[in-house]
């Protein structure tokens, strides 16, 4: 699940997230570690700008620190970036700072990547926002050097080059952390498809998935790329049980077993994970949906 209070655009945000923080972000990541969901997520943007702000908000907690600060609260759950806008930093920073935070948290770290789309932002930092998709791809590349095992690693590309630096503590996990890339465009499912370990669509509709699925897997094969890829999807809203409240016509409501019925179509479709947000009016409306989830949902989703 995307954590709550750490993005706060008002397409998804609850309004009680407005006036919480680290306390809550806090108790959602111990219930999810606890609970046995499969990963805490937190995404990237570093500045909003003012023609944007009222759409998306300026509330974007760092990724880094929000997921290494919830390490120390948690034992199991795996800490995803969902997504990290990599091609705004260069590669060896990036390497460095997530490196440290899978040494950290015990080899926890999934490492999301996206292109990011907020114009202002490229061009505050420097970096070209037309050439975003190929600053991406070499960075994913870079990355994968940066991350594996080689402390001294060798990466040479048309934008990053380095060779004879060294960088520790290694990522705990080998042979590197995994890479799943975001995004539904042509061009962020043949990133998945070509260089990366997962994809993380991103808005796509249910009937949408699986003709995307089918073009992921023939790019990867046209590429010869044999490893297993992980594919997720966004689920639509989720409230368990029959609401008091006024939850939105497109959120799937009702007992454990129907939600687990209609979820199970994902599987079906060859998703291997769900990300989840559940409709709530404070944390504690948020809590016990995360327990009625684990409790009366997830065992009806094995297939």
């Amino acid at each position: 699940m995307q954590l709550p209070v750490q993005a706060q655009s008002p397409v998804f945000a609850e309004p009680w997230e407005a006036g919480a923080g680290p306390e809550d972000l806090l108790a959602v990541a111990r219930a999810a570690d606890r609970l046995g969901f499969a990963y805490i997520a937190s995404c990237d943007h570093v500045a909003i700008p003012r023609r944007l702000a009222d759409a998306m908000g300026t509330v974007w907690y760092d990724p880094v620190a929000t997921l290494s600060y919830l390490a120390a609260a948690t034992e199991r759950v795996l800490l995803l970036s969902h997504v990290a806008v990599a091609g705004l930093r260069h590669p060896l920073i990036t390497a460095k700072q997530y490196a440290t935070l899978d040494r950290l948290s015990g080899g926890r770290l999934v490492l999301g990547v996206g292109a990011g789309h907020v114009q202002e932002e490229f061009e505050a930092l420097g970096v070209e926002f037309g050439a975003r998709g190929a600053v991406l791809d070499e960075t994913v590349d870079a990355l994968k050097a940066a991350l594996g095992p080689v402390e001294f690693a060798e990466f040479g590309g048309e934008r990053f080059a380095f060779s004879g630096l060294g960088q520790a503590p290694r990522p705990a996990r080998t042979p590197r952390p995994p890479i799943w890339v975001g995004g539904s465009s042509p061009a962020a499912v043949r990133r998945a498809a070509v260089r990366g370990d997962g994809w993380l669509p991103q808005g796509d509709r249910r009937d949408q998935l699986p003709a995307k699925i089918a073009e992921l897997r023939r790019l990867r094969e046209a590429a010869g790329v044999a490893d297993p890829v992980a594919i997720g999807a966004i689920t639509e809203a989720l409230y368990v049980g029959e609401p008091s409240w006024d939850v939105g016509r497109r959120t799937l409501r009702g007992k454990g077993e129907a939600l687990a019925e209609s979820l199970r179509a994902y599987g079906a479709m060859g998703v291997h994970q769900i990300q989840v947000r559940f409709r709530c009016r404070d944390r504690a409306e948020l809590l016990d949906q995360m327990e009625s989830f684990a409790a009366d949902v997830a065992p009806g989703l094995d297939v």
